[in-house]
């Protein structure tokens, strides 16, 4: 929970210069010098969200830099985040060489973490990215004067006909069609996914949580001039193909060989390897986003498994008092099943903003041993104003 004190130490260290030299943090580093506070000229977007980090837009995941300076700091042999989100624990943790695991209940998170940290042969890839964008070129050239064409594309996905205009959903469905022709399947569904939600008949401006699809042209608040609905995916497919080889190119300069697990599950009863020393994980916040209804287009099109009444802490569940204690239980219930798998003295970090005090260490068989207060300044989409987030720092009892 945040008082006057805590915003007032920040403000004073915002006045100051931020941690950048993320390679001089040792173990030995005390955690009162870790000035997390980063403006935009300190932390540019293009650092926030370097080689694979972007594959893909998610909300509410937290920065790499976050996990770095703690990797460093803790130097776990086996890190695990239970609520695995878009992977960016296990990715840094690899470039460390850090062994990782991860456990999501949402099967796109999990696609999506899987492709992030995948050993690829960046030969073949390049070869298949480009070979499937070449056949629906083909394909899309016979659109408007072969019904046969038409109709293999067709469908009555009641979702897909409503937020896709009729050319973009058959490209997107032709390219779904062909994906199964090719090695790399789960990175051509990502760079299908991204492409998707671009394609949507949404404002270019909103394209987080749109409410009704867009049909007609609009005054566009992020171009500040008339645009209008989108008519077609293969200029999105073509410009994410690119740019998903490059960042997958980035980061097999400094990928490792350690090993990363990623489970599809719920992280209150996975099984999971013994020896864990470390959690690093950012749990969901009570009553904000609903995780699997901001990848809907991903589980129309990819025909995923829908968990989303096993999330906690999902936005329609609302910040009620009954809300708050599912939200807790859930929480604690996934931390005391992991501290059955934990080292002696493993530590916790959790990235949160508890400003209900939810989090309470005693009750899970942990002890608070430190906790670094930071203020987020920057944030994805269109949300602004104040924002504070913990690192609260636990160990096993």
């Amino acid at each position: 929970m945040y008082n006057n004190t805590i915003a007032q130490k920040i403000a004073q260290q915002y006045q100051q210069n931020p941690l950048t030299d993320f390679t001089s943090v040792i173990p030995e580093t005390p955690l009162r010098t870790l000035n997390l506070n980063w403006k935009e000229r300190d932390l540019p977007e293009q650092e926030r969200t370097k080689h694979v980090h972007r594959l893909h837009p998610y909300l509410g995941k937290f920065i790499p830099q976050l996990v770095e300076i703690f990797l460093r700091k803790y130097n776990p042999t086996l890190v695990y985040d239970p609520f695995v989100g878009s992977g960016t624990t296990l990715v840094e943790a690899n470039a460390l060489g850090i062994n990782s695991m991860g456990t999501d209940i949402s099967a796109f998170n999990v696609l999506l973490s899987k492709v992030k940290t995948e050993e690829y042969n960046i030969t073949l890839l390049e070869k298949e990215i480009h070979s499937i964008l070449n056949r629906l070129n083909t394909y899309k050239s016979k659109f408007s004067n072969d019904d046969n064409v038409n109709k293999l594309f067709a469908t009555n996905n009641e979702y897909l006909n409503k937020w896709f205009a009729s050319q973009t959903c058959k490209e997107l469905l032709c390219y779904l069609r062909l994906i199964k022709d090719y090695t790399y399947q789960d990175i051509l569904k990502i760079i299908l996914s991204r492409s998707s939600r671009s394609a949507r008949l949404v404002t270019h401006y909103d394209l987080d949580f749109p409410k009704a699809p867009q049909i007609k042209p609009y005054f566009c608040y992020k171009h500040s001039r008339t645009c209008q609905p989108v008519n077609e995916a293969y200029k999105f497919l073509s410009r994410y193909t690119i740019d998903t080889l490059n960042r997958i190119k980035e980061f097999s300069k400094i990928k490792t060989k350690a090993k990363v697990i990623v489970n599809h599950a719920d992280s209150r009863e996975v099984k999971l390897p013994k020896g864990i020393d470390m959690i690093f994980t950012s749990p969901p916040y009570i009553g904000l986003i609903d995780y699997h209804k901001q990848h809907r287009y991903a589980y129309e099109l990819l025909g995923l498994q829908n968990n989303e009444t096993r999330e906690i802490g999902a936005a329609k569940n609302g910040q009620s008092d009954q809300a708050k204690r599912e939200y807790i239980k859930g929480i604690n219930d996934v931390l005391l099943h992991t501290r059955n798998y934990m080292l002696k003295n493993a530590l916790a970090l959790i990235i949160i903003n508890d400003k209900y005090g939810l989090y309470q260490p005693e009750c899970v068989g942990f002890k608070e041993i430190g906790r670094v207060e930071r203020h987020v300044n920057r944030r994805t989409g269109r949300r602004e104003g104040a924002f504070y987030e913990s690192i609260l720092i636990w160990q096993k009892v």
